[in-house]
């Protein structure tokens, strides 16, 4: 990179970090809104700061998604909820092709296939009592696409992009959790924008590693 682009990309990740912290600080605080002022910035941001750095259109894509999706979260309702699940589930697809793409299957598979997959039939299973009837089935389908999606980052990308995924189930998980009326933790929107924030950001550093414009490749985060 050339130092104005070094500059601009620093600035750009500098815009990302502070509306992430005052999107974590106003859930901490129960400061509402914050919440819906920051949200719906952070992907945006953090697309900006990925594509000048190679992100292919598939990734700025799975992010457009998680926007749309943060988005229509804000709103609480059903019909809101689902919709953001589709835009999530649209994400996910993206996701999948691009790691079909620029990864290569690693002998790690023989452990994570089958981890990911007991994960899901158990989380299912626990959840499937406690959800409303009209949304347990597209939230087995979406559990199935999301855990195809962690477990794919795993396999094919290494180990931050598997976190990243990993992350991202977690975050999902708590959703669901509460979905399914079970007991949660203090501030649970606080851990499910931590966890899926850094979820995010740790997908977009393993991808651009992947290609060779990322920290997974050497090149830091400038």
């Amino acid at each position: 990179m050339t130092g104005s682009r070094i500059t601009r990309s620093r600035v750009l990740l500098a815009l990302c970090a502070l509306a992430a912290a005052v999107d974590l600080l106003s859930l901490a605080a129960g400061f509402d809104p914050g919440h819906t002022l920051a949200k719906p910035l952070l992907m945006p941001l953090l697309a900006a700061w990925a594509a000048p750095r190679g992100a292919p259109g598939l990734l700025l894509a799975a992010l457009a998604f998680g926007w749309g999706g943060d988005t229509l979260l804000l709103f609480d309702a059903d019909p809101a909820f689902l919709a953001g699940m589709a835009c999530f589930a649209a994400g996910h697809v993206c996701y999948l092709t691009l790691f079909a793409r620029v990864g290569r299957p690693h002998a790690r598979a023989v452990v994570l296939v089958p981890c990911y997959s007991l994960a899901l039939t158990v989380t299912v299973a626990l959840l499937w009592p406690g959800l409303p009837q009209e949304l347990r089935p597209p939230v087995a389908l979406y559990s199935a696409l999301l855990t195809a999606m962690a477990c794919a980052a795993g396999v094919r990308l290494g180990p931050v992009a598997g976190a990243g995924g990993l992350l991202f189930l977690l975050s999902d998980t708590l959703i669901a959790t509460g979905v399914a009326d079970w007991p949660q933790l203090p501030r649970p929107d606080l851990w499910i924008m931590l966890t899926y924030l850094a979820a995010q950001f740790l997908l977009v550093l393993g991808v651009l590693g992947a290609l060779g414009g990322g920290a997974g490749a050497g090149g830091g985060v400038p």
